[in-house]
């Protein structure tokens, strides 16, 4: 018969399967204003993305249907992504993925977050990671929120007070995370824009 454990005896407690989250600085200030520029340019231009913007509800400006060359485009964002691929090496690693390749950029794109502009709980599918730099990041300009990924999956379980954290970028940070944990940005309740650039790596 198993032996059942006696009160004071000492029991193994794991955490199994954790969830990873990337928190770095970009490591180039420089870099970060010049992308403040590049980023305001493209939302006063990009005339496609505008109207995709205001046809979509998206309070602000996203070139995330309009265009997809942006290291082509303009060599601030591919210096961008030189670092980037760092940085996600490095979470590569710290993830101990069995990749037997280098992940490569797959999708960039600019978003530039009005007050009150907000957006709603969604994953990247088809990546293996995403993320996010800061570019402006306005006091009280919105958290990003991450969702518990095992919520799908609780079939009577009970309710816990940690199902969601909220992590507060400031300009120039780096956040990663495996594509399939879902998140969505909290409303920008600063009177400035707050502006990001996300992307996909696979």
């Amino acid at each position: 018969m198993p032996r059942r454990p006696t009160f004071g005896q000492a029991v193994t407690l794991r955490s199994l399967f954790p969830t990873q989250f990337y928190d770095a600085a970009l490591g180039d200030e420089a870099l970060v204003d010049e992308l403040d520029d590049a980023c305001r340019d493209l939302a006063a231009q990009d005339k496609a993305g505008q109207r995709w913007s205001k046809e979509h509800g998206y309070r602000g400006y996203t070139s995330y249907a309009s265009l997809n060359d942006l290291p082509l485009r303009d060599p601030r964002f591919a210096d961008l992504v030189r670092l980037l691929d760092k940085h996600v090496a490095a979470f590569a690693k710290e993830a101990g993925f069995d990749l037997g390749k280098k992940l490569k950029l797959d999708s960039i794109w600019v978003n530039v977050l009005k007050p009150g502009g907000t957006h709603s709980g969604h994953i990247h599918p088809h990546s293996v990671v995403s993320g996010t730099v800061y570019v402006a990041v306005p006091p009280g300009s919105g958290a990003l929120k991450l969702e518990d990924p095992r919520l799908p999956l609780m079939m009577a379980a009970p309710s816990r007070p940690d199902t969601f954290v909220y992590v507060e970028p400031e300009a120039g940070s780096v956040f990663l995370w495996e594509s399939w944990l879902r998140h969505e940005v909290m409303p920008n309740a600063a009177k400035q824009d707050r502006i990001s650039i996300s992307f996909n790596y696979r």
